[in-house]
């Protein structure tokens, strides 16, 4: 880390009519450092991106580079000072070359043609700097959102980019994916590069950012060296109240068998998979990705076939590979990609909340409109909502509240059993408090829910009972009393048998 930021940000605010989304906030960013920048949705992180990156100018205070004062009036003039931004959703040209896309309108020319040669190798250079093995001569189109993303860092590279702000950028990446980035921002780093990190997952900021940044409400709230705060500490000082309070179980007393899944088996994905789950209770299904925790979820609800196995709610069977059958059963699926399986994005939020009983809305051959708007305006309203108004389009919501609407969807056709895949990934700690506190309710209320997650606090806060899944088995199963991160790890991993715990 150098003696002076690269970047410095001072006392800046921005407002947009009436609305302040910045109230005198500050940051500095060093060389050789990662930076997070920690807030809940609507805490103005992405307002403040904006202000580093030219697209808004701050209504007042200063901006610093290399201690001297700059005013960015365009993302030209901040990616000429060295600032880039690397956003969740790469934006490139599909039907060109790695190498095309990272040096577009700035290719090497012989005799006034673009040298390709010169190109690919000035492309392979930087890749090789950061120890990634992608070929330059490789089109974009049919590359993962990962590699997309390390073509956005190489192409910033080439600006000669010194400070890196990346938005979100593991939300979409695989457990493999988000370490290989991780390698990225340290190669970054060991050049003297400045990352600024944007995540919702506490857990990365502790792990690979030497400072971090607390936001709120559009106001600076707290910033320091990672290494003098806690978990605690953080959510407090994100939402205004304790790490506890995102994980409001209540016990409940526990009713009959509502889900009965026997010997359920998909060759070649998973086996011999049994369990049950009672009126009330939660039960987390934990692993590493790719043990088969969703693919379980979409076998019983009828999404995938099933070769053997079956599966009864209410002590009734189910029939395979047909998810009407399911649904007339109780059972609601929320899936693990809320935008592209739970929702239809440029539908209105009434429409969202209520796909999954439009033929029960009907009247005659019309929609009877007056029931279908007070079906969505209930249940939004029983989740605690934040929209506007329902007739937006969904994808005005934050992420929080989209997962509400799916859940809404499924509440609306009263089921008995919920199957919830990743229920707060992509959302932010407060949004995570309310849908924990949803899930809560639910099950208080009688419901059987079975909870997909790869965040094991949030499995050990939530579940009853935890069922652990390996390579497509079933292995064991943690009591909610004798939980704890490692016991499920061991179980997950297959390192050894856990004692005290592990059925």
């Amino acid at each position: 880390m150098t003696d002076a930021p690269i970047l410095s940000l001072s006392h800046a605010s921005k407002s947009f009519g009436p609305v302040r989304a910045l109230v005198d906030v500050s940051l500095d960013l060093y060389g050789g450092e990662a930076h997070a920048l920690l807030g809940e949705n609507g805490a103005g992180k992405s307002t403040l991106v904006k202000i580093l990156a030219g697209v808004h100018r701050a209504d007042g205070g200063e901006l610093r580079v290399d201690a001297q004062p700059r005013v960015f009036h365009n993302p030209a003039e901040a990616r000429d000072a060295g600032v880039a931004v690397i956003y969740q959703e790469p934006t490139l040209f599909p039907d060109l070359s790695i190498a095309e896309n990272v040096l577009m309108g700035r290719q090497p020319l012989k005799g006034g043609r673009i040298h390709h040669p010169a190109m690919r190798a000035r492309v392979a250079e930087i890749l090789r700097d950061l120890v990634v093995p992608l070929d330059p001569a490789r089109p974009v189109r049919g590359l993962s959102i990962a590699d997309q993303q390390i073509v956005e860092i190489a192409k910033a590279l080439s600006f000669q980019a010194r400070v890196l702000i990346m938005d979100e950028p593991t939300a979409a990446l695989t457990g493999q994916e988000t370490e290989r980035l991780f390698r990225v921002v340290r190669a970054l780093r060991a050049r003297g590069a400045a990352v600024l990190f944007i995540t919702h997952r506490l857990e990365e900021a502790f792990a690979e950012c030497q400072r971090l940044t607390i936001m709120r409400d559009g106001r600076w709230v707290d910033s320091g060296l990672t290494e003098t705060y806690t978990v605690d500490r953080v959510v407090r000082g994100m939402v205004g109240r304790d790490v506890s309070d995102l994980y409001p179980k209540v016990p409940v007393q526990l009713g009959e068998v509502a889900l009965d899944v026997r010997n359920l088996t998909r060759r070649g994905v998973f086996r011999d998979v049994s369990f049950t789950v009672r009126k009330g209770e939660i039960v987390g299904l934990a692993g590493l990705v790719g043990a088969g925790r969703s693919e379980v979820a979409r076998a019983i609800f009828g999404i995938d076939p099933r070769d053997a196995g079956e599966v009864r709610v209410n002590g009734r069977p189910v029939p395979p590979l047909d998810t009407n059958a399911a649904m007339k059963a109780g059972i609601g699926l929320v899936p693990e990609d809320r935008r592209q399986q739970g929702l239809v994005m440029d539908m209105s939020i009434e429409r969202n909340a209520t796909l999954a009983v439009l033929k029960d809305l009907r009247k005659g051959f019309l929609m009877d409109r007056a029931r279908e708007y007070q079906t969505a305006s209930d249940w939004t309203s029983k989740l605690r909502l934040k929209a506007h108004r329902l007739t937006d389009a969904v994808s005005t919501l934050s992420g929080g509240n989209q997962q509400k609407v799916v859940l809404a969807k499924w509440l609306a056709t009263g089921p008995s059993v919920l199957l919830v895949d990743e229920p707060t990934r992509g959302v932010d700690v407060g949004a995570k408090a309310e849908v924990h506190r949803t899930l809560a309710e639910l099950a208080a209320s009688g419901l059987a829910v079975v909870m997909i997650s790869s965040d094991l606090p949030e499995v050990l806060g939530m579940a009853d009972r935890i069922l652990v899944m390996r390579e497509g088995e079933l292995v064991g199963e943690v009591a909610r009393e004798n939980a704890s991160e490692e016991a499920v790890m061991y179980l997950a991993t297959g390192q050894r048998p856990v004692i005290g715990g592990a059925a």
